[in-house]
């Protein structure tokens, strides 16, 4: 590998990607594209790994995205120059596409008669049909509730469009022109990379940037290497609950990670099956990114300037079984995946926590909603489906500095402008602001919870938020800080007819309707105790932490005039000081059910499951957790064993082990 040729293509390639993901951001239709930007293209090698991926723009959830199978179940040499293949589908694609909604195409790249790379790009279309507008609930059992299902297919064959696979996909979303207009936009930056690529032949020749595609890639390989080797050895193990639409339905995640020198060891075995609900993801065979982006995240905060492809996944060697939640089989529905990754992050975060002597971070908010409403248009009157905005959450407290307000450092999707949402839609935001006093204590603190106030002005209109979480199980705070806030949403709030309704699938909203989502907090970082004076003194005078909570969190003691009187406040600090403070401080409910099921049995459970047929392993979990929660002792491994086989023959009648 030559040093100084390398760095040169791995910044023309970078620049060829960022033009592309420019392109399709600046000619996209829906707002989930061009304002959101739930969105992204990249370049791959002829055999499938991602050489090239953008940083300025879309998501950067996918690097290294597993292309290879799809590759393979088209054939290499079926592909012909002016083709674009298509495709939905997450069972077909093993997990490249990772849900029904994002519509991706892969774009053959030739080079003197040879198939040099492919370019690749999705966008989350806004609606693919289903039962619900936006074609996601995450309330749906199966993914034929999801919308149309397209196995790789070409929709342009020797540059020639095939008008029938166009009418399928127009025939089956409520905004057919808006969906097309999105891949139009993919293809425009699909054909940009095309003829980047070529004039980077023309100047370089083919081999040359054949061999700096592999290049760069074995480059990232080498700096991720550098960065796990700063992880101590060792074998690190953490879980954490998602938790379903339904009032107690959950699903345990678990992960043990073992580092050894430059290679590190995700197993998320001991995860739960499955969910008869839409959370569950596809990852394949191979490393899968959206699982391990915690990892991906810190290799690239270590070391900004590691090109981000394939190469950093070479020493990460991740491992979710076929079956559960985090690598779902067909018939699984998955609109509401993120959550499910989301929740993937936080346990790898948890090990990090551990493994690192400083720890790393406290739990973010955990939670990705997406809020969408199916209204009338106020300019044409036709029902039209929109994404009215996101909503995370107060990201947790980090080593070295407070969480973000509002967010995750993990998102990259942006913020819906109020102009945009009361144009084209028939919905008022009354309120977006960052809420005081929610922001979590610590030596570094939360980031505040978001709070959105939405009214609908139409005579109907039907509301779906997807990736609705942590409203039970509250974020996690680290070595002293405290646990995080929980979500809650309110409907017609200060009115005699006011309700909770926690999470949202679907909720139908008459007209003057009004719905209040107040998201989550991360946790805090550190001993609260330890917060700098003059952090408090700011928090204080923006309007965000007010003197009681100062007082109660961060033992403030103040003079008659208001000021903080720092001699007092120091002796108070020191008088209230733990000196063994706990890696982990959960909430209540996670310690109940922690009282109850150990993380070994736990595991055993999960594990159990998957040996019985698929169609009761989700009920079997759900129902032997709840028995034994409810008894309110220590799972053993006797009893337990007991209570599965007796609920496996309540089930199915029999001992159905799979094969």
């Amino acid at each position: 590998m030559d040093a100084v040729r390398t760095a040169i293509m791995s910044n023309r390639f970078n620049a060829i990607v960022e033009e592309a993901s420019a392109a399709v951001y600046r000619t996209a239709h829906t707002t989930f594209v061009k304002l959101v930007q739930d969105y992204q293209c990249a370049l791959a090698t002829a055999d499938g790994d991602m050489f090239a991926y953008p940083m300025m723009s879309g998501v950067n959830v996918f690097i290294g995205s597993p292309m290879r199978p799809t590759l393979d179940a088209i054939g290499r040499e079926n592909l012909n120059p002016g083709d674009i293949v298509i495709t939905n589908d997450p069972f077909a694609t093993d997990g490249l596409v990772t849900h029904l909604m994002d519509i991706t195409l892969l774009y053959p790249i030739f080079r003197d008669g040879k198939l040099i790379a492919v370019a690749w790009a999705f966008v989350h279309a806004s609606d693919i049909g289903g039962a619900v507008p936006g074609s996601i609930s995450p309330a749906f059992t199966e993914v034929f509730q999801e919308g149309l299902r397209l196995r790789p297919v070409k929709l342009y064959e020797n540059g020639v469009l095939n008008v029938a696979i166009k009418s399928i996909l127009e025939d089956n979303s409520r905004i057919p022109g808006e969906l097309w207009g999105d891949m139009q936009a993919m293809i425009s930056g699909l054909k940009s990379m095309d003829r980047r690529i070529n004039e980077l032949c023309d100047r370089y020749g083919r081999a040359a940037v054949e061999e700096g595609m592999h290049d760069v890639i074995g480059y990232a390989e080498s700096k991720a290497r550098a960065v796990i080797e700063t992880i101590p050895d060792g074998v690190y193990s953490f879980s954490d609950y998602l938790e379903g639409i339904n009032k107690g339905q959950l699903a345990y995640f678990s992960v043990t990670i073992t580092v050894n020198g430059g290679e590190i060891e995700v197993d998320f075995s001991g995860t739960d099956p499955q969910l008869s609900a839409a959370y569950n993801l596809v990852t394949g065979a191979t490393t899968h990114p959206y699982v391990v982006m915690c990892l991906i995240t810190f290799i690239l905060t270590m070391d900004p300037l590691t090109p981000r492809n394939s190469g950093i996944l070479r020493a990460i060697h991740a491992h979710a079984p076929r079956g559960t939640v985090l690598n779902a089989v067909f018939p699984a529905s998955g609109g509401s995946r993120a959550a499910s990754a989301t929740r993937a992050y936080d346990i790898i975060m948890g090990c990090l926590a551990q493994a690192l002597p400083e720890g790393l971070g406290a739990a973010g908010a955990g939670m990705a909603g997406v809020i969408v409403v199916s209204a009338p248009d106020p300019r044409t009157g036709r029902d039209r489906v929109n994404v009215i905005n996101t909503i995370h959450g107060g990201g947790g407290g980090r080593r070295g500095s407070d969480g973000v307000d509002g967010t995750e450092v993990r998102y990259a999707q942006r913020m819906v402008p109020v102009e945009v949402i009361e144009v084209e839609t028939p919905i008022i935001m009354r309120t977006i602001r960052s809420v005081p006093d929610s922001r979590r204590a610590g030596k570094f603190s939360s980031g505040a919870a978001l709070e959105m106030e939405i009214e609908n002005t139409a005579n109907r209109a039907v509301m779906t938020v997807r990736n609705m979480n942590r409203f039970v199980f509250a974020p996690w705070g680290f070595r002293g800080g405290e646990k995080g806030l929980l979500g809650q949403t309110l409907v017609n709030p200060g009115r005699p007819d006011e309700r909770s309704i926690g999470k949202i699938s679907v909720l139908e909203m008459g007209q003057g309707d009004v719905v209040r989502i107040t998201s989550p907090t991360g946790g805090g970082f550190g001993d609260p105790l330890e917060r700098d004076i003059k952090a408090i003194a700011t928090d204080i005078e923006n309007g965000m932490l007010s003197r009681e909570r100062a007082a109660e969190a961060y033992a403030v003691i103040f003079d008659a005039d208001g000021g903080i009187n720092e001699p007092a406040t120091s002796a108070e600090r020191e008088r209230k000081r733990e000196h063994e403070l706990a890696d982990f401080n959960f909430c209540d409910e996670r310690k109940r059910h922690d009282r109850v099921w150990p993380l070994p049995m736990r595991r055993q459970l999960a594990c159990l499951a998957l040996t019985f047929e698929q169609r009761i392993r989700s009920q079997l979990v759900a129902n032997v957790h709840s028995q034994l929660l409810n008894e309110g002792s220590q799972v053993k491994p006797g009893k337990l064993k007991e209570v599965v086989d007796n609920e496996v023959m309540r089930l199915s009648g029999k001992l159905g082990r799979a094969s």
